[in-house]
């Protein structure tokens, strides 16, 4: 059971969204980078699960949406385009079908460290095999 296919189909999705390359350009990573540059947007999580008949599979995603502009404005505007952009879409799986695909949480909050502001979406998609 491997999230790869979504995780990929998601960051292609992002990166070909103009409204998320407006704020991040191409800083659309599937995992997190050693040395980020911001703002960014990394799925720092992924988990799946059996879902029903079919080999269904549910899949849980977290995408964090990071920025320092010294203020939460970017980190929003960048929460609100991830999530337009995912909501509902119909990226293309490698091996798979993808059943539905939706944004059921976003959040946006100040950073420990005082200078990132970071933004959490959560992405639930059911996957089939073909």
């Amino acid at each position: 059971m491997s999230d790869k296919p979504l995780i990929d189909a998601v960051v292609a999705s992002l990166k070909a969204a103009p409204a998320v390359t407006a704020i991040v350009a191409q800083r659309i990573h599937a995992s997190p980078p050693r040395m980020p540059t911001y703002p960014c947007v990394v799925v720092t999580r992924a988990e799946g699960r059996p879902a029903g008949e079919n080999d269904a599979i549910e899949h849980l995603l977290t995408l964090t949406c990071a920025s320092r502009f010294g203020g939460p404005e970017e980190a929003r505007a960048l929460v609100a385009a991830v999530r337009a952009a995912l909501h509902d879409a119909r990226p293309a799986l490698s091996g798979r079908r993808l059943v539905n695909l939706r944004v059921p949480y976003a959040d946006v909050f100040a950073g420990a460290d005082r200078e990132t502001t970071l933004g959490i979406v959560r992405v639930r998609a059911v996957t089939e095999l073909l």
